[in-house]
């Protein structure tokens, strides 16, 4: 009697999500296989312990062989190695740069440099990441910022270009490079209330807005620093608030303007000098570095606390920017209208983001 037995040989390299992100997680192969008994693996699958040691230690040789080629994405791409469905090429990659919002919230704005790495062990603890989770998130993020530091063109393009990322995740990392190459201070407490999402956001109006590739896209690090020119000439716009018959120009023609649609009109009317003065001198001081990194204080200190405390709603925060900012083209002796609508463009945004009532 004879028996026909059918064989299949491949050589696609298996990867099994679960234990990749414990492996990205930093677990020794220890924990992870303890982590993987708890999880009912063993139950599931009929397995025995020593399958599942085998097994994940198997697994974590694959990802620290696939490392190297994750430091430089289209290499994972061109190699012949390791067969590697596309499909799962982009999930190796998104998922080794993708990073813990805690860890990022530690370094946004700090050099990566080996000072901040020094830290490391300090934010492990504080934020329950592990030290080898933390080292990875934080030696790609300075990975990312030296490739790209240097490069012509649009900053979340190039990160896409070199090191194929999702939409999302690439313009996510040109925030952080970003906020690391201009130093904005985001560790003060009165800060603390904002996700890593609200300054990713203004990040993006900033980059579009403030930056020299936002004036020619020819420039040098375009979208990595901010246009000198630009926050020069922004101290023209000190006359909004040291005129005072412009100041009072605008007061009225704003009031007039929401009168009757404005829930807290007679808090805004109250206040509006104060309001205006602050948001004007943000923009008159930002030719010192230091008032540039603590651009994100000065807008809560200035704007965000003044109409929290007053109990305004975010729609009113909306109609007064609006009106703000629209009623400067009727000021018949201001001359910086072109100025004016490329700061308020940035300001009027990053303000409706940072303002959570």
């Amino acid at each position: 009697m004879t028996s026909e037995l059918d064989i299949f040989v491949g050589n696609t390299t298996l990867i099994d999500e679960d234990v990749y992100r414990l492996w990205l997680d930093g677990y020794s192969v220890t924990d992870a296989v303890a982590l993987r008994v708890r999880s009912g693996i063993l139950e599931q699958t009929g397995a025995t312990a020593a399958v599942l040691q085998s097994d994940t230690m198997d697994h974590y040789r694959t990802f620290h062989m696939l490392e190297r080629l994750l430091h430089a994405p289209p290499k994972l791409l061109h190699q012949l190695i390791f067969q590697i469905p596309p499909s799962r090429q982009a999930l190796l990659i998104e998922r080794y740069y993708a990073f813990d919002e805690a860890f990022v919230w530690e370094v946004l704005g700090k050099k990566l440099s080996k000072g901040t790495k020094k830290d490391l062990d300090d934010i492990s603890t504080k934020t329950g990441i592990t030290l080898k989770s933390c080292r990875r998130q934080f030696d790609n993020f300075k990975r990312v910022f030296k490739v790209v530091e240097e490069m012509r063109g649009s900053l979340v393009d190039n990160i896409q270009q070199h090191f194929l990322l999702s939409d999302r995740l690439a313009r996510d990392y040109a925030a952080i490079v970003f906020f690391a190459n201009n130093r904005f201070e985001t560790g003060k407490k009165k800060l603390q209330y904002l996700s890593f999402g609200d300054f990713a956001f203004c990040a993006e109006l900033m980059i579009q807005n403030g930056t020299l590739g936002a004036v020619d896209s020819q420039m040098d690090d375009m979208d990595m620093d901010l246009d000198k020119e630009f926050l020069q000439d922004m101290k023209e716009l000190k006359v909004l608030a040291a005129d005072k018959d412009l100041l009072d120009l605008h007061k009225s023609l704003v009031c007039t303007a929401l009168l009757g649609k404005l829930g807290v009109f007679s808090e805004m009317e109250a206040n509006f000098k104060n309001l205006s003065r602050g948001l004007v001198n943000v923009a008159a001081k930002l030719t010192h570095n230091k008032d540039v990194r603590d651009l994100f204080v000065d807008l809560v200190e200035k704007f965000v606390e003044p109409c929290r405390s007053d109990h305004w709603p975010l729609s009113d925060v909306r109609f007064f920017l609006n009106q703000y900012s629209a009623s400067v083209h009727s000021l018949d002796g201001f001359r910086h209208q072109a100025l004016w609508d490329r700061y308020m463009g940035t300001l009027r945004g990053c303000l409706l983001r940072l303002y959570h009532d």
